[in-house]
């Protein structure tokens, strides 16, 4: 038994209130519990969390389902295909661990630090995006989903129409949904997003903000083809609107990928795009450090919603962030991450072809850690994915990652989380049990 299971198993006990565990002393079993107190009535608060004045017109509830697909764990013994973050045998807990040993003991580690973040993590991240980029138009934030809420709060006031890719990433809806905005879906091929239906879209709408991933796009791993990336720019300039880069996996390249292109960002003098980036997906789920980088009056306006939302990330974090990057073992890590992805996605890729015939694999990405199989038309996805738990493999149905109806069921499917080859090509073999039962 590993101890990661061991773990999760007494994590599972101490919220059923089992066992107490006391840090540096073990695990033990809890008292025995009283008679418990009579049940409160909390039927008011249905009411209350759904009474919107009448001139309030933007929707109180919060969907996190898409969400919670790929931060959820499976049950033990289910593979993991629907993961968003790398296996904890390909994060580096040593690097980790002795860079927050450094940091914090570093004088002033544990003091507040500067509102925008430490100054040279500002550096290290405005390095990162190039062009001409300076510490001084970027904000360190607590992970990406952060920074995205930033963001379109500080672009698109409630009620307003937001310009998604189609598909595109389910936690994006979700902050557009909580925050009272409306995602209008722009379809996206192998090359991106498609220039002509995004300048149609913003005529349509008049939408001040389009959200994009042009590097190993979520869910689809399409690349903005260069043509496409100043016509991309052009258009937002035009309709006077920005463009929210998500730059989510630029350091989850894979071995084979040859040059990358340069964010939108590098090549934006003129403030259209707001860019964010991060160090989770490279890391571990809890490293929550990223960034906000922007030109312009907006930055101002993203600094202060920072703020009020969060004051700052805590320095020790910051600190053992620069203490990690500016590391011999953090270079180590990325090329053994870019060799171990591409070994997964081709494992997969063959695993599929040979097994799962009838899932069309139109595009195989060079960096990400997932593949968008298409299903055949009619394919129920509820249904095969609740087939595919039952044989012991959770995938992520396509569903979510729409904004209005999809013209074709998909599922993802995530290399990143799982053990190894081994258990990929197992987990194949367990899919092909489900697919068999729904597809017949």
């Amino acid at each position: 038994m590993s101890p990661v299971t061991v773990s999760r198993a007494l994590a599972q006990l101490a919220a059923e209130g089992l066992v107490v565990t006391r840090p540096g002393a073990g695990a033990f079993r809890a008292q025995a519990r009283t008679a418990p107190a009579p049940a409160g009535d909390t039927s008011w608060q249905e009411v209350a969390l759904s009474a919107d004045g009448a001139a309030d017109l933007v929707p109180r509830s919060v969907d996190a389902s898409g969400v919670l697909v790929s931060l959820a764990a499976p049950p033990p013994g289910v593979i993991e295909f629907n993961g968003g973050y790398l296996h904890p045998s390909l994060q580096p807990e040593r690097a980790m661990a002795a860079a927050l040993s450094r940091a914090g003991r570093r004088p002033g580690a544990w003091g507040r630090p500067p509102m925008e973040g430490l100054p040279e993590l500002r550096e290290w991240f405005a390095r990162g995006i190039g062009g001409s980029f300076t510490a001084a138009e970027v904000l360190v934030t607590a992970g990406g989903q952060s920074a995205l809420t930033t963001a379109l709060r500080a672009l698109a006031p409630p009620g307003a129409p937001v310009l998604v890719e189609s598909p595109t990433y389910p936690g994006m809806l979700a902050i557009a949904r909580a925050a009272g905005l409306r995602p209008v879906p722009v379809p996206v091929d192998a090359d991106g997003v498609k220039p002509a239906l995004l300048a149609d879209a913003f005529r349509a709408t008049g939408a001040p903000a389009f959200v994009c991933q042009p590097l190993f796009q979520n869910p689809t791993g399409a690349v903005l083809a260069p043509e496409r990336r100043g016509e991309v720019l052009r258009i937002a300039r035009a309709a006077g609107a920005f463009v929210v880069e998500d730059d989510f996996v630029r350091r989850l390249v894979h071995e084979d990928a040859g040059p990358l292109p340069r964010p939108l960002a590098a090549d934006d003098p003129d403030g259209v795009v707001v860019h964010v980036c991060s160090l989770t997906k490279a890391t571990s789920p809890s490293f929550r450090v990223s960034a906000l980088a922007a030109r312009g009056p907006v930055l101002e306006r993203l600094r202060a919603i920072q703020v009020v939302d969060t004051f700052f990330v805590p320095r020790p974090l910051q600190e053992a962030a620069l203490e990690l990057v500016g590391s011999p073992a953090w270079p180590r890590h990325l090329r053994a991450v870019s060799a171990e992805l591409r070994a997964r996605r081709d494992a997969m890729t063959a695993a599929l072809t040979s097994h799962l015939p009838e899932l069309a694999l139109p595009h195989v990405p060079s960096g990400g850690y997932h593949l968008w199989p298409r299903l055949p038309d009619g394919t129920d996805e509820a249904a095969l994915t609740s087939a595919a738990l039952r044989a012991g493999v959770a995938i992520t149905p396509g569903r979510p990652y729409f904004s209005a109806e999809p013209p074709a069921p998909h599922v993802r499917l995530s290399f990143a989380a799982v053990a190894g080859t081994g258990e990929i090509a197992e987990g194949v073999r367990r899919l092909r049990a489900a697919c068999d039962e729904v597809l017949g």
